[in-house]
């Protein structure tokens, strides 16, 4: 006859064996793809969460070797089989049945999304799998065949991240210091130097947005800066400076800055689905801001013209007799006054830059221009000395550009662009084309 405090304990002995963390060497390949197995078992399904947990610390302790390796043995292990892809296609042609096109979808995917799914059960499984992505693009240039192994984590980071899930909160001076930090660490775009820049940034004239998720605490996932101005801003310096002047005049919120914080989240659509958030939480805030628009970097136009050939330069210039060479010159400084000089050559180079100047999908090269027409905004203007800063003179010569969200015409611009590859823009950019 059983004892039942004999059962119990016995019960009890198995689950500690079962949850027991397990004896694992650092840097060890073979183990962290044994566990990869495990997990994706059925043994796995069960018990998932002692294995994720022991396959995320283990990857932590990998070397850049590894991880390459790593990434290059589940990618081509777990990826889907063509012939049982080829199987399921057949069942399906000869019976067209919500069985059979699940069973399709089951086989095409394959089992690399399986396995980061199941990862993502592990404590802080969100946040190492984010990492664990940002470690594959750094080698990806280089391991072109690990790029359906990056799409899989696109596919899920698009679910996991959809703005469904995504907290937006306004930051401000009463905000956690450890976000705040964070922030200041984070900022992409205009370096913020310490805690009083900061807190300029966060005034009264100023609006502060971020992107939080509910699995990543106090890590802001991207944010936005704004200022409330009276017309669209033009010029960093002055965005920067102390408040002044009546804030009632403002009918103006100029975004100045967006910054992804995650690297292993870049391409994964977010900024779009930020903005249009934000301007309507300034709508519903501030009934007399009626105008949205931006103050926008052009990054690599700097680099674009160094390989600028000098026929093609002329044929863009047209009958503007400028000679725009001093921009290749070793001697060209921060504040050189021949830029203000030859302003309108330089603002028919930037519009051709931005409108004429496609990549291989027949889209703006600039991936800041795509990102706003993407989301429905017209060209609206092109500013010299805009950003004088190291950042900005090194990006783009210190020059920016307008972009204007029209609200009556967001849908249809956005629609434009997408379906017919269309590029609106202003009559101030039409005179530079």
């Amino acid at each position: 006859m059983f004892n039942l405090k004999q059962i119990i304990s016995s019960i009890a002995d198995a689950g500690q064996k079962l949850f027991k963390k397990n004896d694992i060497k650092r840097n060890d390949l073979d183990s962290i793809l044994s566990l990869c197995d495990d997990l994706i078992s059925n043994k796995g399904a069960a018990f998932g969460i002692a294995v994720a947990r022991d396959i995320t610390e283990l990857y932590q302790t990998l070397s850049n070797e590894n991880k390459l390796l790593f990434f290059k043995k589940i990618n081509e292990k777990y990826k889907a089989s063509f012939t049982k892809v080829n199987e399921a296609i057949d069942i399906y042609k000869n019976s067209q049945n919500e069985k059979s096109l699940f069973n399709l979808f089951k086989v095409s995917e394959g089992y690399r999304r399986i396995l980061f799914r199941r990862m993502n059960m592990a404590p802080n499984g969100t946040s190492i799998i984010v990492a664990l992505r940002e470690d594959l693009l750094n080698i990806l240039k280089d391991n072109n065949e690990l790029r359906g192994l990056d799409n899989d984590l696109r596919h899920l980071f698009r679910d996991w991240f959809n703005p469904g899930f995504l907290k937006l909160e306004k930051i401000t001076w009463d905000t956690k210091a450890a976000v705040l930090e964070k922030i200041i660490k984070y900022e992409r775009v205009h370096q913020i130097k310490d805690m009083n820049e900061l807190k300029r940034r966060l005034g009264e004239d100023r609006r502060f947005f971020s992107y939080f998720h509910p699995a990543l605490e106090d890590e802001p996932i991207i944010f936005v800066q704004i200022a409330l101005t009276k017309g669209l801003g033009k010029s960093i310096q002055e965005i920067m400076k102390p408040s002044s002047g009546d804030q009632k005049e403002n009918d103006t919120a100029t975004f100045y800055s967006i910054s992804n914080c995650q690297e292993g989240l870049s391409r994964v659509t977010l900024g779009n689905f930020l903005i249009k958030r934000v301007v309507y939480e300034l709508q519903e805030e501030l009934p007399n801001i009626k105008n949205f628009g931006t103050l926008s970097p052009i990054p690599k136009f700097a680099e674009w013209f160094s390989y600028l050939d000098e026929n093609k330069m002329k044929t863009i210039l047209g009958n503007l007799k400028t000679d725009l060479s001093f921009l290749k010159s070793s001697d060209l400084k921060l504040g050189d006054n021949r830029i203000l000089l030859n302003k309108e050559g330089i603002k028919r180079l930037v519009a051709h830059y931005i409108i004429n100047e496609k990549n291989h999908k027949e889209l703006p090269v600039n991936d800041v221009t795509r990102f706003h027409l993407g989301n429905g905004a017209i060209v609206d203007d092109i500013v010299v000395n805009a950003n004088v800063s190291e950042n900005g003179f090194k990006s783009s010569y210190g020059v920016m550009i307008n972009y204007l969200y029209e609200l009556k015409t967001i849908e249809k611009n956005h629609e434009d662009y997408m379906n017919n590859k269309k590029i609106v823009f202003s009559s101030k950019i039409k005179k530079f084309l």
